[in-house]
C-alpha cells in the first residue's frame, strides 16, 4: 500500500530552503515621537508667551496710559522712562518677546511637515499676527520710547510735545498690539485643540 497517496502531502517531507514561505517582515515605523513632542512643546510656549504679551499691552491699555492720561506732563515723561527702562533692562521680557515668535514659527513647520496642515495654519497664522505686532513695536513704539529717554530730566523740560505722542500715536498702536496678540492667542488656542484631535485618532 502506498503511503503517501498521490495528491496528499507528506508531512514528513523535508521543505526545500527556497520554498520556506513567512509571512512578511513588518517593518517599524520611523520613529517620529521626538518631533511631535517637540513640536507640542514650542505650541505651548508659544501660547503662554504671546498669552503673556498679550497680557502686558492690556494692561497698559486699561490702567498704565488711562491713569497717565490724568496726570501732568513732567509727571507722565518719568512714570513712562522708569517704565520703559525697568522692560529694557528685563532680560527675561526680552527672551520672552522675541522667543514666543520663534517657537510659533517652529512648531508652524513641524507641524505642516507631519502632515497636520490646519494645525500648521493657526499655529503659522499666530505666529503672523505676532511677527505684525513685533514690525509695530520696533517701528513705532521703541522710536517714541527712544524719543522720550531722550528728554532727560522731566524737571527741566519746556516741550513736552512727545507727550502727545505717546497719547495718540503710542496709546493706539498699543491697543492694535494687544488686539493681535489675542487674535493670536485665539489661533493658537484652536491649533492645541485640532492636535488634541488629530493625536486622539492615531
Amino acid at each position: 500500500m502506498n503511503p503517501n497517496p498521490a495528491g496528499s502531502q507528506n508531512p514528513y517531507a523535508a521543505v526545500p530552503p527556497g520554498g520556506a514561505t513567512y509571512p512578511p517582515y513588518a517593518q517599524p515605523a520611523p520613529d517620529t515621537a521626538g518631533s511631535t513632542k517637540l513640536g507640542t512643546t514650542l505650541m505651548v510656549l508659544a501660547t503662554v508667551l504671546i498669552g503673556l504679551m498679550a497680557g502686558l499691552f492690556f494692561a497698559y491699555d486699561i490702567s498704565v496710559m488711562p491713569g497717565l492720561a490724568d496726570a501732568d506732563e513732567r509727571t507722565y515723561v518719568t512714570a513712562m522712562q522708569n517704565f520703559n527702562a525697568e522692560i529694557d533692562g528685563n532680560g527675561l521680557f526680552g527672551m520672552a518677546f522675541i522667543l514666543a515668535l520663534l517657537a510659533a514659527g517652529a512648531s508652524a513647520v513641524i507641524e505642516f511637515r507631519k502632515g497636520r496642515r490646519t494645525v500648521a495654519l493657526f499655529v503659522g497664522a499666530a505666529a503672523v499676527a505676532y511677527l505684525v505686532v513685533l514690525m509695530i513695536t520696533f517701528t513705532v513704539n521703541i522710536p517714541l520710547n527712544n524719543e522720550l529717554k531722550d528728554l532727560g530730566d522731566a524737571a527741566k523740560l519746556t516741550d513736552f510735545s512727545v507727550v502727545d505722542k505717546f497719547k495718540t500715536t503710542w496709546v493706539s498702536t498699543n491697543i492694535v498690539r494687544t488686539l493681535l496678540c489675542t487674535a493670536a492667542l485665539t489661533a493658537l488656542s484652536r491649533a492645541l485643540v485640532l492636535y488634541g484631535r488629530a493625536t486622539a485618532r492615531r
